[in-house]
């Protein structure tokens, strides 16, 4: 699974900021890092840190390049514009689904919520067969797997790809998608549920998390 958390998949290509040390008041609490004039980037461990309280939603891309259906998990899907109608994801090299992923010339992001997170343990779950179950997936028109439970779904063409460490970056223009039902609770703001990844464990936003104005 694309984490965040345990990978660099949000990051994006930037020159290095060279700053002064940072000094800390004694009253803070926490860890600090004073970084060093000649150091170049932030260890792994305070980055992987530094996320760790940052919550992302949770989606499943699924493509076939021509050897077969691939799926994957992965919390680093983020819109970019709407007009063109653009979206990005990061998938590591170390990946089963990477090979496929970034060679394929179209595929499908699915936006999960709680009740559907038995796809997102599927995706994100290594050493299985994801499609040996043949009753919870298909093909669009255009050959693309997809899962047909799944509220949300965008298929997409791949438009750009980037390597960025030890994953690659990829964007994608929104070709078509499945939104949900007029009067589904998938469609009401107030009684969706948002399945989010939250410090290595999955979560559920709902009206108990909302806080005051």
């Amino acid at each position: 699974m694309t984490d965040p958390r345990s990978t660099d998949s949000r990051t994006t290509d930037m020159e290095p900021v060279r700053t002064e040390p940072v000094h800390t008041e004694p009253a803070h609490t926490g860890s600090f890092h004073v970084l060093d004039p000649d150091e170049a980037v932030l260890p792994a461990e305070e980055f992987k840190a530094a996320f760790r309280n940052h919550p992302a939603g949770v989606a499943v891309i699924t493509a076939d390049a021509g050897n077969g259906p691939v799926a994957l998990t992965a919390t680093s899907v983020f819109s970019v514009s709407a007009e063109p109608p653009l979206l990005v994801f990061s998938v590591s090299r170390m990946s089963s689904s990477a090979a496929t992923l970034t060679s394929a010339e179209t595929l499908v992001v699915h936006l999960l919520t709680s009740p559907h997170m038995d796809l997102a343990v599927l995706g994100a779950t290594s050493g299985i067969d994801r499609f040996a179950d043949t009753s919870i997936w298909s093909r669009l028109p255009g050959g693309e797997p997809y899962f047909v439970n799944a509220p949300v779904w965008i298929r997409g063409r791949v438009i750009d790809r980037m390597s960025a460490g030890g994953s690659t970056v990829l964007a994608v223009e929104a070709l078509e998608a499945r939104t949900p039902q007029r009067g589904s609770p998938d469609a009401d703001a107030e009684r969706s549920r948002p399945l989010v990844y939250h410090n290595r464990t999955w979560h559920e936003l709902s009206d108990r998390s909302k806080l005051p104005d």
